[in-house]
């Protein structure tokens, strides 16, 4: 069995976003409730897959206020070949004003 070769397509980026990006509002906390507030930040791809590639998401920094613990996550959501979504949450009395990631996509 002979299949012809696919060749890989391969892109990252390095981003940073908090407190001046519009609709961040992770730094803001007000109650004490366990109720999560998310940050979503679409990338769009410069050049499309010809499929949905693996994503990969690697935080690299993050500013969080001393008062709390730190609460984050870091996910690759809704990934298509033109883009995906990468959502930032945080929780209960935590504050975040920064967060700084790196992201890879790897596909045909």
């Amino acid at each position: 069995m002979h299949s012809s070769p696919v060749p890989w397509q391969v892109l990252s980026s390095h981003l940073g976003v908090g407190i001046l990006s519009e609709g961040w509002t992770l730094n803001v906390c007000e109650d004490e409730a366990e109720e999560v507030r998310h940050f979503c930040v679409n990338i769009v791809f410069a050049s499309a897959f010809t499929a949905v590639p693996v994503v990969h998401l690697g935080l690299t920094g993050f500013d969080t206020d001393q008062r709390d613990s730190s609460r984050l996550t870091l996910k690759a959501e809704n990934i298509t070949p033109s883009g995906f979504s990468a959502v930032i949450s945080t929780w209960a009395a935590s504050r975040v004003y920064a967060v700084e990631f790196d992201w890879l996509a790897i596909g045909s």
